[in-house]
């Protein structure tokens, strides 16, 4: 081999096969099993269609049992001085949602906000509108999932403290829901039917408060989009 591209955070294992080809002819993956960094090229070069993509495939190599080698304390060195993530997730604090490793992604690849019930407020618009119109990621991404706690508080009608104002917006979820059946925290169904209506509403308020991150997206700067995940077997269910 007479040349080969710079090495690629973001470049899965068959990068020594595809070294011959223009940088232009695959996209940036979300895993590698390299040390690097994203660069801000690299980043900037992604449209957010990609980056939802490969997020996509992450998924897939997670909940397939393939996820990608990594090398964290090389991958913490590398995006020391800088970093270029390619997307901002509003997750749920439920700790069996780990973004990071749901969609199998390294260091420096993404920005992550988590809060009970994935709800967005003020302090988390400004962190989303810091990810896109400041630091330049591609995709605002809310993730929602099944059994989710906080729904089943607010359906309940939870009141604990500071807990109770945050419950208070997911209930217009609730409302919004159609749904034949049970309606209590006790069914299953209803719960995960309110949780996905729940990031729809999330998504609307986003563009709805942020005029910022809805001009971006009118231009076709960034994407927003809504996902679900299944705590059973780990599959994310994208919609926008």
């Amino acid at each position: 081999m007479t040349h080969s591209l710079p090495r690629r955070t973001f470049v899965g294992a068959t990068l020594a096969s595809l070294s011959f080809l223009p940088l232009s002819s695959y996209a940036a993956q979300l895993s590698s099993s390299l040390a690097n960094s994203l660069s801000k090229a690299e980043r900037d070069a992604m449209t957010p269609p990609q980056v939802l993509a490969e997020l996509k495939k992450g998924n897939e190599r997670f909940r397939s049992g393939k996820m990608a080698s990594r090398d964290y304390l090389a991958e913490k060195r590398a995006s020391a001085a800088g970093q270029y993530p390619a997307a901002v997730i509003l997750g749920c604090l439920d700790s069996r949602v780990p973004a990071e490793i749901v969609f199998d992604t390294g260091i420096g690849d993404t920005f992550i906000g988590r809060v009970a019930g994935n709800v967005v407020n003020d302090d988390m618009l400004g962190s989303m509108e810091f990810a896109c119109a400041a630091a330049g990621a591609k995709l605002v991404l809310v993730l929602g999932h099944t059994a989710c706690g906080a729904v089943k508080g607010a359906i309940d009608d939870v009141v604990l403290g500071n807990l109770t104002g945050l419950l208070a917006r997911i209930k217009p979820a609730i409302a919004a829901t159609k749904f034949d059946g049970e309606k209590s925290s006790k069914n299953a169904a209803f719960v995960d039917a309110v949780a996905r209506t729940n990031v729809s509403l999330v998504i609307a308020d986003i563009r709805r408060r942020s005029p910022i991150l809805e001009e971006l997206e009118h231009k076709g700067s960034i994407k927003i989009a809504g996902a679900m995940y299944t705590l059973t077997n780990g599959t994310v269910d994208f919609f926008d």
